[in-house]
């Protein structure tokens, strides 16, 4: 039978779907992250290529010529182009869903490893100054960093509430109630959560922001040296540059998560509050933060064991 699906490009189906996910207030960086597999799929496949011709065969060719990059990575496109040919089938654009014929790869399991204090309290001693440096002539100096209130109170935030790089450079002032020191976050899925911080965290936020008097609750709370948002790219440099000051490695905006989750278990928080906090859907990855906190304290009753220590 021949098939009456139209004859729209690729092109023209990613322009629809696109109107649609606006519609559906899907977060910026998802429509960011599905705007670039498309680009990058159209300049594999042909954006004039007709959809109803592409086939599974296109999308595992795609995904192979992607040599080098991690297999999240090939999940995130994979995502990215369920989610286009899910919407195509719902508006009769295709008659089959040809990425569900395409197993997804599988992404590595990375092993967490959160920041100890003694690296977050160094860290946190750096934000103000400069690595240190020669100058010909001179002694080793070091200089003052600009933003320094800010980058201190960046820190605290995330490793006290757990906050996603792309939630914390989405945060807006009418988002921080400084008063009952919470945060209210719109997460993945457009989920929102009220997330509490400690009085210490509060303290450097409002010395932050009283250097912003004249700020609107519209406008972002992390801001650069010219007035505009934060990005994530930004923000990861940020820390990175804080990491080297401090000697401390492998400093990225994800780890201060880890480091939270981690350190609310080890202290007697519970697991299903963690879930809330951390706005994950499932407890799939509290379980991992978990089973590390237990590790730790399987060690400490070894250590401090009455029975082992006194040799009862």
């Amino acid at each position: 039978m021949k098939s009456t699906l139209p004859k729209f490009t690729f092109q023209q189906v990613v322009h629809g779907y696109t109107l649609a996910a606006n519609a559906r207030h899907l977060s910026p960086n998802t429509l960011a992250d599905y705007a670039n597999t498309f680009k990058m799929f159209a300049a594999h496949a042909g954006q004039d290529t007709i959809f109803s011709d592409i086939t599974n065969k296109h999308i595992e060719a795609f995904l192979a010529s992607k040599q080098g990059l991690t297999n999240k990575t090939l999940l995130n496109y994979h995502t990215g182009l369920a989610a286009l040919w899910t919407w195509a089938l719902s508006e009769k654009l295709a008659e089959t869903h040809v990425v569900r014929a395409v197993h997804p790869p599988k992404p590595e399991k990375r092993e967490i490893i959160p920041f100890t204090e003694s690296e977050v309290k160094v860290m946190l001693s750096v934000v103000a100054r400069s690595k240190a440096y020669d100058r010909p002539g001179k002694r080793r100096s070091d200089h003052a960093v600009p933003n320094a209130d800010r980058n201190r109170a960046i820190l605290l935030l995330l490793v006290d509430t757990g906050l996603r790089a792309s939630e914390l450079c989405r945060l807006m002032l009418h988002q921080v109630d400084q008063r009952n020191s919470r945060v209210q976050v719109l997460g993945k899925g457009a989920v929102e959560r009220s997330i509490p911080f400690s009085p210490r965290t509060g303290q450097a936020l409002w010395r932050y922001l009283a250097r912003r008097p004249n700020a609107l609750p519209s406008d972002p709370v992390f801001v650069t040296a010219l007035n505009r948002p934060l990005d994530r790219g930004q923000l990861l440099n940020l820390v990175e540059g804080i990491g080297q000051r401090a000697g401390v490695t492998d400093v990225h905006p994800h780890r201060f998560r880890h480091t939270f989750a981690i350190q609310y278990l080890r202290n007697g928080g519970d697991p299903y509050t963690l879930q809330r906090l951390l706005g994950h859907s499932s407890l799939d990855m509290v379980k991992e933060y978990l089973a590390l906190a237990q590790v730790d304290l399987d060690n400490a009753h070894r250590r401090a064991s009455p029975v082992d220590n006194w040799r009862l």
